[in-house]
Parts: C-alpha cells; structure tokens; sequence
C-alpha cells in the first residue's frame, strides 16, 4: 500500500510532480495548481491510497523534486 499526500494550498505550480508521476499529477488549468488524482480531501491535505506498489518509485522522486515539500510518501 503507498500512501501519498499534498498539501496544495502551498503548492507553487513548478509542474515537478507531473514530470516524474503524470499517473497521480495533474496542474489545475484553474489556479495553476497540482491536482493530486483520485484523492480524498482532509482539512487541506489531498490523499491517495493505492495497493499499486509499483507507483512507490515515481512518486518519491516528485517528492524529492519538489522545491516547497508538500509532498509525502509513505509505503505500508
């Protein structure tokens, strides 16, 4: 299971996060914004649960890249 989380109220729009995970990324055309697919939103913190295994290694590397840290990873 990975676990991923955003926070995208501090999200700068650098577009990282699609580069490396376009499976679990998109930019808003709204605000400009990363959209974190398919995840549920929590007191502003987006998450996404997946039993897929395989997305662990694209999303630490957007994780990684992001220049304000508002990305999490977690696998359990």
């Amino acid at each position: 299971m990975v676990v991923i989380t955003l926070q995208r109220a501090k999200c700068i729009g650098c577009n990282y996060c699609v580069e490396f995970a376009p499976e679990q990324f998109r930019m808003s055309k709204k605000d400009g914004k990363s959209v974190l697919l398919h995840s549920k939103e929590k007191k502003g913190f987006f998450t996404l649960k997946s039993p897929d295994d395989t997305i662990l290694k694209n999303n630490m590397k957007a994780k990684e890249a992001c220049p304000v840290k508002i990305i999490s990873v977690k696998q359990k």
